[in-house]
């Protein structure tokens, strides 16, 4: 293959920007209607997936050992789309027919044949890590909504009790489709570490034009059955060899998975160590997000957790006002920390920037790296997603 080629070649069909998964899926359909029903009914967020995915593999295909995993990971998720290995080769022929289109006489046979080898690659890889997953774990977990409590207009929260228990560690997170929005896949991440009882709480916010966060917000109620992909990430886990003081900076529900870590820590310090220490900063809009509020308040009574609300749009809050990444920038410890930040993309790049421009800035600042997943409309449902197939 000549990489740089084909990332030539890339470059030139991205170009024409969301006419191109319009017309590879156009092709797809007509070509395989069959496979039309393991899309979503709105496919608006689908077509950039498309092309999020593949610029990413072509853009690493000459580094196959920081690609392969991300390809892996896919072929995983993949199965909870019940994909099979023959759609790959549907696939894989309406996107060399919608390279064809956009590159004209340019689509030479040296050209032709990059490509496919170059599909061949990802496709064998995803096939072959879904198969191997097959033996270790089921494509999905059925769960069924045993409580949901409306904290405000924007926020509910859930608790989700799964056929059986789902083997996530805290700061994971799983993507999910409820039964009102079909075949639209969303990450939400827990907010408690994982329980003897396999229970789970989930935090979802209500986000303008998001259709899977609305709903689940709005119709989603007890009794109703949500399916739990297979648990990913690792940017806001906890290291266990790792005792260094943490700053967690969250927006909005995007404290969920410092809600879950904090499980982790009093557990932690319960068994004697590590004692480190813990400020957390969680910023909303208008003061009644804080929905942790009371627990998080109650747990700052002990002398190794700060916890600091912070409220952007209300002027009346007397407590902290303002960005919250500019209030943690405020915040130093004496000894070496990390920081890790959740939530929304401008969120976390204006708080990682502040918090790097500090006299002392952390070690480490940690997020859910998930611009190395495909880009959908959950980035802003959760500040966290993966969506629907190729």
């Amino acid at each position: 293959m000549d990489t740089d080629r084909l990332k030539a070649t890339w470059a030139e069909v991205a170009a024409h920007g969301d006419d191109v998964p319009s017309y590879f899926y156009a092709h797809l359909f007509i070509t395989h209607p069959e496979l039309r029903d393991l899309f979503p009914l709105v496919m608006s967020a689908q077509r950039d997936r498309l092309v999020g995915a593949l610029g990413r593999i072509v853009s690493s295909v000459d580094d196959l050992g920081s690609v392969v995993p991300f390809v892996q990971q896919l072929g995983r998720d993949h199965r909870r789309f019940s994909v099979v290995a023959e759609h790959y080769d549907a696939v894989g022929a309406s996107l060399l027919w919608t390279l064809a289109h956009f590159l004209g006489d340019r689509w030479t046979a040296d050209v032709a044949a990059d490509w496919a080898a170059a599909y061949g690659v990802v496709a064998s890889t995803m096939v072959d890590a879904a198969e191997e997953s097959e033996g270790v774990q089921p494509a999905w977990w059925d769960a069924e909504v045993i409580d949901k409590t409306r904290v405000s207009r924007e926020v509910a929260t859930f608790t989700l009790r799964p056929n059986e228990p789902v083997p996530y560690v805290a700061g994971q997170s799983m993507a999910m489709c409820i039964p009102q929005v079909p075949r639209s896949w969303r990450f939400f991440t827990p907010a408690n570490a994982p329980r003897a009882d396999g229970t789970i709480d989930l935090n979802v916010a209500s986000v303008a034009g998001g259709v899977v966060s609305g709903s689940f917000v709005s119709k989603v109620r007890p009794g109703d059955t949500v399916r739990i992909g297979a648990p990913v990430g690792t940017g806001l886990v906890l290291q266990p060899d790792d005792d260094a003081d943490l700053l967690l900076v969250a927006g909005n529900t995007g404290l969920a998975p410092f809600l879950a870590l904090l499980d982790d820590i009093v557990e932690q310090r319960r068994r004697g160590w590590p004692l480190r220490q813990v400020h957390l900063l969680h910023g909303v809009r208008f003061p009644w997000n804080l929905y942790a509020e009371h627990r998080l308040s109650a747990l700052a009574r002990e002398g190794w957790f700060r916890y600091t609300p912070v409220v952007s749009d209300d002027p009346t809050y007397p407590g902290r006002r303002g960005l919250v990444g500019d209030v943690a920038a405020e915040r130093t410890f004496d000894g070496r920390y990390h920081a890790m930040v959740c939530g929304s993309p401008a969120m976390v790049h204006h708080t990682r920037d502040a918090l790097m421009s500090t006299p002392k800035p952390p070690e480490t600042v940690q997020v859910e790296e998930y611009a190395a997943m495909p880009a959908t409309e959950a980035m802003s449902e959760h500040a966290s997603a993966q969506g629907d197939p190729l």
